[in-house]
């Protein structure tokens, strides 16, 4: 165009077969653009081709250089905790006029205007695919689980926006050249401002979420249930307005011979077709969706041949919503929505995630930043106006969703938490932002400001909350973390982890011979475990009562049904006892993170997780995946209650018996120690039982002990790295107390037997236990964390299993007792405190950072000397 200064930076837009050319977000004028059709492949450059004039080679560079550069800043901002997205969005701002686009070689040879059309098309197929993505991982049952406290979060965040953007929509649309606003322009930039400042990123929060292990906390579940109604209500908007805005458009071209109420009509036909195309989908595509599942067991095997169908259909049904007059990513994600949950939803996300977000899903941000110029934010009055406008919506947002939480009784930190979780910016925003400039309804400047604070309000929301929660300041104090310290007239909340329906009979006999009672209910999670395979996001689910008479999908499915058909008829048979059947998928690596949330979540006093060996047909043990074993020891190393181990070798089959009320003979190894005074104060619960007959059996040091602490000083060589406990008495005088209270109580219960037996050393302590091989059911026995005594002397050689402790791992040993279960109890010392409120430095989260494996340390260290009449202190040694 004469007189105009192409050195400038320049912009394109695609309109028909024509492209736009804009100048510092202006339109100059529209020009023709014309490509020879054969100009597709080259023939090599040996004959004097260049590749960068081909559409193939050069789309193929264009892919390469996007994915090279969104990479490589997520590298650059992983360390800062910054999800992709805002890695994307960078890139192609950097790729754009805002930054290499500056250079006017770089654009024409990298990025002319012939190839925009490609580049765009492929951008949207990316969109679409991931949009499908995006519905298929939305789990709309979350939302009726949250109930009404889902959609008043969702609809105080966006109902504040709406109404700023509402009142400020006469500032922010100044008439250019005598154009005049009516009452849809302001209705249709009220809508996209609306949405563009209200609508959250449910992928991001969903990954980040995942990541913190919070979305089994009632934060993430209410957040998660929020973003799904948050942007399903701003989908259904930004559709209003597409129509609206069409509708607008085709009265300002409207021709003399035209009539006004023929576009209405058209309107009116595409409100009516989309609802219709949303009917189809909810009572034919879902339907068809089901017998698929049901045909290839479950959607665990899916054929090559169904996952074509169904990408086929993601295609169709983009193509129908566009042609309806709305938009093909609608079709795309409503699609996705009416995928039911389960292992096709997840076959199909694994097929998808890699190919779509790592490749095709950067081609859309760069394509974005190549049409936004941020040097179009000239400094002026309209534009500090829009910024404070921004901000203050943001603001708004944060500040009506604290009030909903605050409503509904949250903690404060919860609900400043869940507003800065809901002002998560990612792929919608940037959707809504192309949508609004491809209809004219945002300047320029407007765009490339709504995109710069997307990208800073997200890069400071997600470290801000990653420092808040991985700092521990999310937990909330719970008192009765142990069985000792619950009250004796409340509810008893136990945490019970399952791995397959052979660890059912064991737990639910635990919990029969545990004393339910009115007075002191139970109320029990049973959490199955079941391992991560794939790229899925970990996640935590509740399970509500299967229908009589469905069958499983799939394998995965029949194994949890088995275990919850069991849990139920357990539930219905036992008195006072509730059970919540959870399911943690995860991998066994973090599992234990899911684990020890979901306790403190939910302020259970006791997590009894199965021994990882299994007794066989024979009476020996096997351990059926190591795994198992790393899971126990990272629990026992992190959890935030009382933790036991039960090794079953048959307590559940008196349960299948036909005498199922027959007596269970229970015995307890008393040493001392927070562990076994734990141990104690849950025999002491079942003692209360009529099916249970309960000895305790008390070891006390004798005559010959006196001298074991000065040899044992003598043959200590790393007491640098030691510290003994300085108030041994008073943890002497607690093992006393619990003694006595516990001699007091039953002292009338002929079903209750104390005894106290002397020993000298660890090969006597073991002839004791011995002679009492195969008489009880239940051994139950602390684990004695940090206990150093001479009635253990020389055991610690033989252990196989640290994590049992010295007694645990005798008396699960395969040649002592092939019939006689056994629970070894660790009590929660945690917060610099033992279970009784003695100071300590022995908690086993300071032992071992939280993600390492748990390492059983070796304790040596000197003793104090022992007067052989009961009262001798149990050396305590800690690691400084």
């Amino acid at each position: 165009m004469p007189g105009t200064d192409w050195t400038a930076p320049k912009n394109f837009d695609n309109v028909g077969n024509r492209s736009v050319i804009l100048y510092n977000g202006t339109v100059l004028d529209y020009v023709l653009v014309c490509y020879e059709a054969n100009r597709i492949t080259q023939s090599g450059v040996w004959k004097g081709d260049n590749p960068l004039e081909y559409s193939v080679p050069l789309f193929i560079l264009q892919l390469v250089l996007v994915v090279l550069t969104t990479r490589l800043l997520d590298v650059l901002l992983k360390p800062f905790g910054l999800p992709r997205v805002v890695a994307n969005i960078l890139g192609g701002i950097i790729l754009g006029p805002s930054g290499f686009g500056r250079i006017d070689k770089y654009a024409q040879m990298i990025f002319p205007i012939r190839s925009i059309l490609v580049l765009q098309t492929m951008a949207n197929m990316g969109v679409l695919l991931s949009l499908f993505s995006v519905g298929v991982q939305m789990d709309l049952s979350v939302v009726r689980r949250t109930g009404k406290k889902s959609l008043i979060v969702a609809l105080a965040g966006m109902g504040l926006p709406f109404i700023i953007a509402a009142a400020s929509s006469t500032k922010l649309m100044h008439p250019v050249r005598g154009q005049h606003f009516g009452p849809i322009d302001y209705a249709i930039f009220i809508i996209f401002f609306g949405v563009a400042l209200s609508v959250t990123a449910f992928t991001v929060i969903a990954r980040f979420l995942a990541e913190l292990k919070l979305l089994s906390a009632e934060l993430g579940r209410l957040a998660m249930s929020s973003a799904i109604v948050n942007d399903l209500l701003a989908w259904i908007l930004l559709s209003v307005g597409i129509i609206l805005s069409r509708y607008q458009q085709n009265v300002n071209h409207l021709e003399k011979k035209d009539k006004p109420q023929d576009i209405l009509i058209d309107a009116v036909w595409v409100t009516l077709s989309s609802i219709a195309f949303v009917v189809f989908c909810i009572f034919l595509i879902r339907p068809g969706i089901k017998w698929v599942i049901k045909k290839t067991s479950g959607g665990e095997n899916v054929s090559d041949f169904y996952l074509c169908l169904i990408l086929t259909g993601v295609m169709i049904c983009g193509f129908l919503t566009d042609s309806i007059g709305t938009h093909a990513f609608f079709g795309a994600l409503l699609f996705g929505l009416v995928i039911p949950n389960g292992p096709l939803a997840s076959n199909l996300i694994d097929s998808l995630e890699d190919f779509v977000s790592n490749l095709l899903l950067p081609l859309y941000f760069a394509v974005s930043g190549l049409r936004t110029n941020v040097r179009s934010m000239t400094y002026s009055a309209n534009w500090v106006w829009l910024f404070m406008v921004t901000i203050l919506c943001n603001l708004a947002k944060i500040g009506a969703i604290f009030s909903a939480a605050f409503f509904h009784k949250m903690p404060n930190s919860e609900g400043v938490a869940l507003g800065l979780l809901m002002n998560i910016k990612g792929l919608n925003e940037m959707i809504v932002l192309n949508i609004a400039r491809e209809l004219k309804v945002f300047k320029e400047e407007t765009i490339a400001l709504l995109v710069i604070v997307a990208v800073v309000t997200t890069a400071v929301i997600i470290p801000t909350i990653t420092a808040l929660y991985k700092s521990g300041g999310r937990f909330v104090p719970n008192k009765r973390r142990t069985i000792q310290k619950s009250k004796p007239d409340a509810e008893l909340r136990l945490l019970t982890c399952i791995h397959n329906s052979r660890n059912i009979p064991a737990i639910t006999k635990l919990l029969d011979i545990s004393h339910p009672n009115k007075r002191s209910p139970i109320h029990v999670y049973a959490l199955q475990l079941v391992e991560l395979r794939g790229v899925a996001s970990a996640m935590l689910i509740v399970h509500n009562s299967r229908k009589s008479g469905r069958s499983a999908p799939n394998r995965t499915q029949a194994q949890s049904d088995q275990i919850v058909n069991a849990l139920e008829i357990y539930e219905k048979n036992a008195a006072s006892v509730s059970v919540e059947h959870l399911t943690a998928i995860s991998p066994y690596s973090t599992m234990h993170e899911d684990i020890c949330n979901l306790a403190e979540d939910k302020k259970v006093s006791l997590i009894v997780v199965p021994f990882h060996k299994q007794q066989t047909i024979d009476g020996g043990m096997e351990e059926p995946n190591p795994d198992f074993r790393t899971l126990n020891q990272n629990v026992l190393a992190n959890a935030p209650c009382s933790v036991g181990i039960l090794v079953d070798r048959g307590l559940g089959a008196a349960s299948r018996a036909p005498n199922a009320h027959a007596t269970h003979e229970i015995v307890v190894l008393f040493f001392g120690g927070p562990d076994d005074r734990e141990a104690l104060a849950y025999a002491m619960r079942m003692s209360d039982c009529p099916d249970v007959r309960l000895t305790v059996l008390r070891f006390i040091p004798g005559e010959e002990t006196k001298g074991w602490s000065r040899r044992h000083d003598n043959d200590s060589s790393d007491n640098d790295m030691l510290t003994v406990l300085t108030d041994s008495d008073r943890d002497r005088q607690m093992d006393e107390d619990i003694i006595c209270d516990f001699r007091m109580k039953t002292s009338n219960d002929e079903s209750v037997v104390y005894i106290e037996k002397i020993t000298n050393n660890g090969e006597e302590t073991v002839s004791v236990i011995r002679s009492l091989d195969n008489v009880h059911d239940l051994y139950i026995v602390g684990r004695g964390q940090g206990i150093v005594s001479p009635l253990t002397d020389g055991l610690t050689d033989w252990s196989e299993c640290p994590e049992l402790g010295v007694i645990g791992d005798i008396l699960a040993s395969p040649d002592f007792a092939s019939s006689v279960s056994v629970l070894v109890v660790q009590q929660y010392v945690g917060m610099g405190l033992h279970g009784d409120g003695t100071s300590s430095t022995d908690s086993p989260a300071q032992q071992q950072p939280a993600d390492q494996p748990f390492e059983q340390p070796s304790f040596r260290g000197p003793t104090n000397n022992y007067d052989g009449h009961g009262k001798q202190p149990w050396q305590q040694v800690h690691r400084r």
